[in-house]
């Protein structure tokens, strides 16, 4: 299966995003009560120019207690940010995600982004479909007997 179909599936697809000078005050509170784990930077052309995840606004509380609140999303965000297309199959995306030690995987194809998926979805997905197979095996193994 692919992210396109875990995208599909999504209650909640709309992309959050906030522009690179939105302080760290103004993210943590969009993560906060969106209940999200993560925003995108969005560059003045729509693309990705970073993400900043909740793991990011509590290290900067750690490391600049003091400045925290004057910092913005450039500051602390991840710049090179590791993203999917709509053809990046499920299995491939947990194997990024894994690989990079992050939790969430902007999905982006032609150079527009589409949406933002994280191992939470992946996994839920992954649940549905083995549901999914297990049903089927059960319809199957009953029509034979």
């Amino acid at each position: 299966m692919s992210v396109g179909a875990v995208l599909k599936a999504k209650i909640a697809a709309h992309v959050v995003s906030v522009e690179p000078s939105a302080t760290v005050l103004e993210i943590a509170e969009i993560i906060s009560s969106r209940r999200i784990g993560a925003v995108l930077v969005l560059d003045d052309r729509g693309g990705v120019a970073g993400i900043v995840s909740e793991r990011d606004v509590v290290k900067a509380l750690a490391a600049h207690t003091d400045k925290v609140v004057t910092m913005r999303a450039d500051d602390l965000m991840t710049q090179n940010v590791t993203t999917a297309t709509s053809e990046t199959t499920v299995v491939e995306a947990m194997e990024l995600m894994d690989h990079g030690y992050f939790r969430h995987l902007p999905v982006v194809n032609d150079g527009k982004v589409e949406g933002i998926i994280s191992i939470r979805d992946l996994v839920k997905y992954r649940i549905m479909e083995h549901e999914r197979d297990a049903d089927n095996m059960k319809a199957y193994i009953g029509g034979v007997a």
